[in-house]
């Protein structure tokens, strides 16, 4: 169990630098608080105190501002930063060093029973406000944009942004390759999102631009084309008029 407390801490500290001390991380992280408070629950949970679980998951949710549901399976090394309006649903399994930030919603689109919300494999990092939903798979290493709305798979390595979700970004090649290319490339990437990150949006406008420019292009080369073209007949007039007289 201790173990299990010194990841927890281990793992904010490295992926929080606002964290200055280990009371500091005890006393004032209500994201902690709410994993801590949801091992009871889920231990109630698969002991068949369904009761007692939802009542402690209930504590925990007036507490923290968290309210996460004690049959969700949550792996090793969860980091819920800031954490106020998350909601992470029953049939939800969360991978191990898997990221969420505040708002966001693990959520289901459909009142039938059995799987009904996502599964986030490890590594995965999920953007202020996201909202995924649905009973598909967030693959390794993924990262979802501050605000998207995600309702079908994203492969592992990939970047998704947008409303509805679109896929800006994949990286090829092991989680360690994609764990260090990105350390090198921006560090530790908060909410989901990079300077460089791609808006799928803009990239539509920026397609859009660079096709009227090279419209623009080839209008301006057949202009100067046609005035050559002018010029050479303006230049062959007299000519042709001469033979025209003498015949």
């Amino acid at each position: 169990m201790f173990a299990r407390l010194k990841e927890d801490l281990h793992a904010i500290f490295e992926r929080d630098p606002a964290a200055r001390s280990i009371w500091e991380v005890i006393f004032t992280y209500p994201g902690l608080h709410a994993l801590w408070w949801h091992r009871i629950a889920h231990w109630c949970w698969n002991h068949h105190m369904k009761w007692v679980a939802r009542f402690v998951s209930h504590l925990s949710r007036w507490v923290t501002g968290i309210e996460i549901h004690p049959g969700a399976v949550i792996g090793r090394r969860f980091f819920i930063d800031h954490g106020f309006g998350v909601t992470i649903g029953e049939t939800t399994v969360i991978g191990d060093d898997c990221t969420i930030y505040q708002g966001v919603t693990l959520g289901g689109t459909s009142w039938n029973p059995g799987k009904r919300h996502p599964t986030l494999e490890n590594e995965v990092v999920v953007g202020a406000g996201a909202k995924v939903l649905g009973p598909f798979t967030v693959g390794e290493g993924a990262r979802i944009g501050s605000n998207a709305v995600v309702v079908k798979e994203v492969p592992p390595g990939c970047t998704a942004v947008g409303v509805p979700a679109k896929l800006v970004k994949c990286k090829d090649g092991t989680p360690e390759d994609r764990r260090k290319e990105t350390a090198d490339r921006i560090g530790f990437s908060l909410y989901g999102v990079s300077q460089d990150m791609p808006d799928p949006v803009a990239r539509g406008i920026d397609a859009m631009l660079d096709h009227i420019d090279a419209l623009e292009r080839r209008q301006d080369e057949l202009e100067k084309l046609t005035r050559k073209l002018a010029d050479r007949l303006d230049e062959d007039t007299p000519e042709i008029e001469r033979i025209t007289d003498d015949a």
